[in-house]
């Protein structure tokens, strides 16, 4: 069911002719006969505190969730994740390398101006300025716009990047190479508009709701820092007649039994994830609030190969052969989650992943390679190898970590110190390769391959990797290059491969998204396998 849906996301996002011409509306579509509740105020959890709400600087899922109410980009995704119009009302190509996007006439921010395709130029010159320090500034050049490389680099200015607007309600962009699902790819946060008087008024202090100004379908109203971030609709929205929800609440709730007790109280519509040691229980006693999705996320432990010992690939080969996949996912979590041996999930369009050679063999036999290569690289009972697993506050994260642990102790004899930070601390931590192993997960910015491997390129920190293969960088920047989708399957899977080779990763699951969901929402996501949920496609039934 999700192939089918995604490759038409995919084909919408490629754009060839005319991609979309529809100005129908893209808000709460309420089935006809259904009785709304009188108050249409959601409260939702979002797992902890967001670190920004600038979506320049931002780079967390938490983030995301926020951004994607209180600004729009060019396009947005319906509840299946086909690419649907945004800002932009429609836009063409004849060769995947020149973009044109039109934009609604009626598109305003916040306090009441137009949104322009300046707005737009002015926003991806500043995504790629090095001033502001994007840590997404890579996904720009990943788009392949003219001169973002050299600008990010620092080698042009922003005034360089492949962007212009022809008059105030026409775009266009222009890339250095073909670029099939390059529309798909302006859904992303980092793509999103800001107001350009706003931010040069207040600097880093734009953010703050007495000064936010967005063109989302809602705005800030009150943020008390961690506690809650609330919102307000936004009545200048272009398409503010269609909203129902009149305000929605993100808790920053870390712990998963305090959120599930809330909403179990009825204080919460929907939790961001569930405890796991009570997820048998909530599916009998709750079935009806108990949502387990596919999702287009691969969660995995991070080596730090610019550090001893983690720099030899028979230490990284021997942590991560150690680790009992199919316990983590089916005993630990059990809630759908697939063991992963690659770093891609299969559910990602035109993907289909081969098994790892190592993912072939036993357990035992994988335990049994392990403890060679480990004695190999001169490790022992004599000289057990130690280190520091760090992650991020979340009590999933330390069960895992224990357990693995664990089995590493019992199979190896390591030795190994957990270390938790919270979120921001964690990130910074990461970003600077200050750790040894660490946790990590990554869901895919665009649903193609190329938004998992692009992770692992050099000049990629983000989500703290710091592997620096020259070869595999290569490989990468000739499948972006490619205008072949069956090339560029090829070399996907080529460079899965030279990831289980040299290990900088130890894949460990392709997540399922399981949470708390009210039968009282209307117009949740279900199908959207990149978990884009718009608030202004939600409503609350009456009960």
């Amino acid at each position: 069911m999700y192939k089918n849906k995604i490759t038409q996301a995919l084909l919408l996002g490629a754009g060839l002719a005319v991609a979309a011409t529809s100005t129908t509306s893209i808000a709460a579509d309420v089935p006809a006969g259904t009785k709304l509740a009188k108050v249409q105020e959601l409260v939702r959890g979002n797992g902890t505190e967001v670190a920004t709400i600038d979506p320049h600087k931002s780079q967390g899922v938490p983030e995301s969730h926020v951004i994607r109410d209180l600004l729009e980009g060019l396009v947005n995704q319906d509840a299946d994740g086909n690419t649907i119009p945004g800002v932009a009302k429609s836009w063409e190509t004849s060769d995947n390398k020149t973009f044109t996007f039109h934009l609604r006439d009626d598109a305003k921010w916040s306090n009441g101006d137009p949104v322009t395709a300046g707005d737009f130029v002015y926003s991806f010159q500043r995504a790629v300025d090095p001033a502001t320090a994007s840590p997404y500034s890579w996904y720009m050049e990943y788009t392949k716009m003219v001169n973002a490389k050299d600008i990010i680099a620092g080698k042009k200015d922003k005034s360089e990047l492949g962007v212009k607007a022809l008059d105030d309600k026409t775009l266009v962009v222009e890339l250095e190479t073909a670029v099939p699902y390059f529309v798909m790819m302006t859904g992303h946060t980092t793509m999103k508009p800001v107001h350009q008087a706003t931010v040069e008024k207040f600097g880093d202090q734009w953010t703050k709701p007495e000064n936010f100004v967005g063109n989302g379908a809602f705005k800030v109203n009150n943020w008390v820092v961690n506690e809650r971030l609330e919102m307000v609709r936004n009545t200048n929205y272009w398409d503010n007649d269609k909203t129902v929800l009149n305000k929605v609440t993100f808790l920053p709730i870390e712990n998963q039994v305090a959120e599930m007790n809330r909403f179990l109280s009825g204080e919460i519509h929907f939790t961001s994830t569930l405890p796991t040691e009570h997820f048998k229980r909530l599916k009998k006693e709750h079935a009806d609030s108990v949502s387990v999705e596919g999702s287009l996320c691969t969660y995995y432990y991070s080596f730090n190969t610019k550090k001893e010992p983690f720099n030899d690939v028979r230490v990284r080969k021997a942590i991560s052969y150690a680790i009992d996949r199919d316990i983590v996912s089916g005993a630990i979590l059990g809630q759908g989650q697939k063991p992963a041996y690659f770093l891609t999930p299969e559910i990602t369009a035109n993907f289909d992943p081969e098994m790892a050679a190592y993912g072939e063999l036993s357990q035992k036999e994988r335990n049994a390679e392990a403890a060679r290569l480990l004695e190999e690289a001169g490790y022992g009972k004599s000289n057990p190898l130690e280190f520091t697993l760090l992650y991020n506050t979340n009590e999933n994260h330390k069960k895992i970590a224990v357990a693995l642990g664990s089995m590493w102790k019992k199979t190896l004899g390591l030795k190994v110190t957990l270390e938790n930070q919270e979120w921001k601390t964690y990130l910074d931590s990461k970003d600077q390769g200050d750790f040894e192993v660490a946790r990590a997960g990554w869901c895919g910015d665009y649903n193609e391959a190329s938004s998992f491997l692009t992770l692992m390129v050099s000049a990629n920190t983000t989500g703290g990797q710091h592997w620096g293969n020259a070869e595999y960088d290569a490989l990468i920047d000739k499948a972006l290059k490619s205008t072949s989708e069956e090339e560029r399957k090829a070399i996907y899977l080529e460079a899965e491969k030279m990831m289980a080779d040299d290990m900088p990763i130890a894949p460990i699951y392709q997540y399922v998204r399981s949470r708390l969901l009210s039968p009282q929402v209307g117009g949740f996501p279900a199908e959207n396998a990149e978990e884009k949920i718009f608030s202004k496609d939600l409503y609350i039934k009456a009960q």
